[in-house]
């Protein structure tokens, strides 16, 4: 091979190489800016009042059609989904995700909004519900885990922007958390204090619910929570079943309140399988009839 001829393939050699470089560095960068329309993640512009922002409210859904194939890879790192949430239990460390996601798909194919209770996490079923508790300052809440995620370090569960401020976690970025499942179909009964249970003294009637009234009377109960915000979204939501029966909320006061969610009153005679069945798909399914004043 003449001299000429090398000098000529090492500069054809270097051409097509740079050229290939700057291909590829021009096709990642349009994929992560056609995505997301800003590069670093942060809240939100203007300050939001997130006080009232209610917790997630745990109901029977089945499993999303998006985000829960078994294994999946991220970055090279195999993934395993956890065939139930049931029994889940762990601590660790988690971060928050904001306005740089806001808006985009999550990994079951819903829109990630930064100011509802939600959640990313790597293994859980989605979706899956789960409580989160900030071991530095002992708050809690409950989330609806509905992406994938987080992938950096030894991170455990990535939240919501409204989750991480109702944590009080937004400045720090991270906390110690512990992470527990909650299962649906009980989560009603758990919460649930009895008629009998002693210390909680005498339930209260809000007088613009409640009408004056010596006899009994047949209500259906659907859950009791220990939060008025998470019986409160519940009521919306059985009002728009529109099922003709009024929905109350009653609450029992003691040490830890609990507000029990209730329709009706309802005749004894009346027919209510259509009722109970809008109540089963709309995922209440911890119902009963109760006696109530």
């Amino acid at each position: 091979m003449s001299p000429g001829f090398s000098l000529s393939y090492l500069k054809l050699s270097l051409a097509i190489l740079v050229l290939a470089l700057l291909a590829g560095c021009s096709g990642s960068g349009s994929k992560s800016s056609s995505r997301y329309s800003i590069s670093q993640d942060r809240g939100p512009d203007k300050q939001v009042d997130l006080s009232k922002v209610a917790d997630a409210v745990p109901r029977l859904e089945p499993r999303s059609r998006g985000g829960n194939k078994s294994p999946y890879e991220v970055w090279g790192k195999r993934y395993y989904v956890m065939p139930s949430s049931e029994g889940y239990r762990q601590q660790g460390t988690a971060s928050w995700y904001g306005k740089k996601f806001h808006g985009h798909k999550t990994s079951n194919g819903e829109i990630y909004d930064m100011y509802g209770m939600s959640a990313a996490h790597k293994s859980l079923p989605l979706p899956s519900y789960v409580r989160v508790t900030n071991l530095d300052n002992n708050r809690s809440v409950v989330v609806r885990v509905n992406d994938r995620g987080p992938f950096h370090g030894s991170r455990l569960i990535d939240l919501s922007y409204a989750a991480a401020y109702k944590l009080n976690m937004l400045k720090k970025g991270t906390a110690r958390v512990e992470v527990e499942a909650i299962n649906p179909q009980g989560y009603s009964v758990s919460q649930l204090v009895t008629e009998a249970q002693p210390g909680l003294g005498a339930p209260v009637k809000e007088a613009s619910q409640f009408a004056a009234s010596g006899s009994t009377r047949q209500y259906i109960q659907v859950g009791a929570y220990s939060s008025w915000a998470a019986a409160q979204t519940v009521k919306t939501q059985l009002e728009s079943l529109d099922k003709g029966l009024q929905v109350l909320i009653r609450k029992r006061e003691g040490t830890n309140p609990v507000y029990r969610v209730q329709m009706g009153p309802v005749e004894k005679s009346s027919p209510m399988e259509e009722v109970f069945s809008a109540l089963r798909s709309a995922g209440f399914a911890d119902f009963r009839l109760i006696n109530f004043p």
